[in-house]
């Protein structure tokens, strides 16, 4: 019998290294960070160790890469659902609102981010992953600011240390919502917003 099965699809790097990264979410949030082992992460995504291996050159750097790479993905999530031509106290609403939701759409990120963060440290005891981890986010969110205050919406204030305040309060939002699953998300999203555009409306 003559198998009707073609060669078998070689996936680019880029692929592969998404499919690793994947599979190192998917462990860290359901078995922890300290059972996340390169092994571990190996069978979930399908392939060798050292395949990993050889995309990966340690644990360690797969653990902060799989990090930037999901906050870069939950950025993205966020973004994609904002109407930028909208005014921008209504964007930072709408922005507010989605995060407040993430625990529903994108729980295993959050929750490997986390642990990630929380756990992953150099030699010295030093975390490896500070708040350079943010800086796109706090870019783009300086941006949104700035454009507020030319048009007139927003007041003028320093926009960096009003994205840091901004996204501190966002990150603690997740973590009231997280330690309180009874807590309505909307109402919570309602009232963070509120606070914060008293704070920079015009």
């Amino acid at each position: 019998m003559t198998s009707t099965r073609g060669p078998r699809r070689r996936l680019s790097e880029d692929t592969r290294r998404g499919q690793i990264v994947q599979a190192t979410v998917e462990v860290v949030a359901e078995r922890g960070y300290g059972n996340a082992s390169l092994a571990a992460i190996a069978e979930q995504a399908g392939v060798s160790k050292g395949l990993v291996s050889h995309y990966f050159t340690d644990r360690d750097t797969l653990m902060e890469h799989t990090a930037r790479a999901t906050l870069v993905e939950l950025r993205t999530a966020i973004a994609d659902g904002l109407d930028l031509s909208a005014p921008v106290p209504e964007i930072f609403r709408t922005a507010i609102h989605q995060v407040a939701h993430l625990r529903s759409t994108h729980a295993p990120q959050l929750d490997a981010i986390e642990q990630i963060v929380r756990n992953l440290r150099d030699p010295d005891g030093t975390p490896r992953l500070g708040v350079d981890a943010y800086e796109e986010t706090y870019q783009g969110q300086e941006q949104l600011f700035r454009r507020g205050q030319r048009e007139g919406s927003l007041r003028d204030f320093d926009t960096r240390v009003m994205a840091v305040t901004y996204q501190s309060a966002v990150d603690a939002m997740l973590g009231q919502l997280a330690g309180n699953p009874d807590a309505d998300p909307d109402q919570y999203a309602d009232s963070l917003t509120d606070v914060i555009l008293a704070a920079i409306r015009a």
